[in-house]
């Protein structure tokens, strides 16, 4: 299984349009804000989303729940490809919503139940930064590939229709998948109860101080982190073009020379800190402590981001968001494996679709909070913003050791 959660993780991170999204956007003449609501769109569908299909998750088989995510995954590539208007891309985002809500948390846990099968929990901060370092080799490889299909086609929709040949081969590895990962299916013939029983142990996750604080720490920075990590693209578009290289090629193939490679790299540094997080891990006597000093150090990151973008820091701006890319592949493991401490496997996919809603919440707020600053002030100012307020909210995020 360890190789067929690693080949997961490297088909389902076969999106080559990740690095140009917000390029696509724009060049299909979409302001900051109208991106930040598309954005906004997805992660409220998603919280709308999450709930019952975490539920579903735990209570009809993992499997199924997976397969109808990369449906849905397959319904929005193919929207994307085929319209340019704000309404169809939002009903992409629709299905793309609901592709995450499917996703979320019900891999994980799959994975987290094979750990528990196999005896082998204590091994999970390791274990699930090797198979995230396999998603990231595929983001790597993703953003070379993406690169020729902008260079053969010369338009950026086509990257969507690339996508949808791995997520294929992603269905049938879903199908592949053991029955036993579908998790304990109890009373598989009476919805009712079954729905009941899930129920309960749900709410009992907010009675456990820790588990609350910890997913709540994974939560913010997740929201913000993926409010902001895209503005890396108009960044790397502003340096390719002030940069005086590669003048005697037109304006988009530089842009996608200069963002392609970057990401390659990003993501490369990116599988390489997710395969590091037990080593990181194993420095401290409990989680607790490198949790919260990746969250501060996080906050300063997208400080040191905003600055430099305003000052027209090129440089460092790039270098401060693949420091934010680092901080969440480090930090990612750490918090599964926080939150796994503190809840049951029962309901494990259902916990980590409470983190997930969180992240959507905090996401959809700021998305379009965030454009809207950047078409006004600048995305510098905007970036500058949105770490003032990450950090104010360390106190209430701040976890603490478990005791055992």
């Amino acid at each position: 299984m360890y190789l067929k959660f690693r080949l997961y993780g490297f088909l389902k991170n076969l999106r080559f349009f990740d690095p140009f999204i917000i390029l696509f956007f724009i060049d299909a003449g979409l302001s900051f804000f109208s991106i930040g609501l598309l954005y906004a769109i997805r992660e409220i569908c998603i919280n709308i989303f999450e709930l019952p299909t975490g539920f579903l998750a735990d209570t009809l088989g993992r499997r199924k729940a997976m397969l109808m995510a990369f449906s849905s995954y397959l319904a929005s590539f193919i929207i994307f490809f085929l319209f340019q208007d704000f309404w169809m891309f939002a009903l992409a985002m629709v299905f793309f919503a609901s592709g995450e809500a499917f996703r979320s948390g019900t891999h994980k846990a799959m994975i987290l139940d094979y750990l528990k099968r196999r005896k082998i929990e204590k091994l999970k901060v390791e274990y699930y930064g090797r198979t995230r370092s396999a998603s990231q080799l595929g983001s790597a490889l993703s953003a070379l590939i993406a690169i020729c299909l902008i260079f053969y086609f010369g338009e950026y929709r086509f990257i969507f229709l690339a996508a949808i040949v791995p997520y294929i081969f992603a269905l049938f590895l879903m199908a592949s998948y053991p029955r036993y990962l579908d998790g304990d299916i109890t009373n598989r013939g009476c919805l009712k109860e079954s729905f009941s029983e899930t129920w309960k142990s749900f709410t009992g996750i907010f009675k456990n101080r820790d588990s609350v604080r910890g997913i709540l720490n994974s939560s913010i920075f997740g929201g913000l982190f993926k409010a902001s990590k895209e503005y890396l693209q108009p960044v790397l578009e502003a340096m390719a073009i002030a940069l005086p290289v590669l003048l005697f090629m037109a304006d988009q193939e530089r842009i996608a020379i200069v963002v392609g490679l970057a990401y390659f790299v990003l993501f490369l540094i990116s599988a390489i800190t997710s395969r590091s997080a037990g080593r990181f891990a194993s420095r401290y006597n409990n989680l607790a402590r490198p949790i919260n000093t990746t969250f501060i150090f996080g906050g300063i990151l997208i400080l040191m981001a905003g600055l430099s973008v305003h000052y027209l820091w090129y440089i460092i701006a790039v270098l401060a968001f693949i420091g934010l890319y680092i901080m969440q592949n480090i930090r990612k493991p750490l918090n599964i494996g926080y939150i796994s401490d503190t809840i049951s496997s029962d309901i494990m996919a259902t916990g980590l679709s409470v983190e997930a809603q969180i992240v959507t919440i905090i996401t959809a707020i700021f998305a379009p909070l965030i454009g809207w600053m950047a078409d006004v002030y600048g995305i510098g100012i905007a970036l500058i913003v949105v770490g003032i307020i990450y950090l104010a909210m360390f106190p209430m995020a701040a976890v603490r050791k478990i005791q055992s």
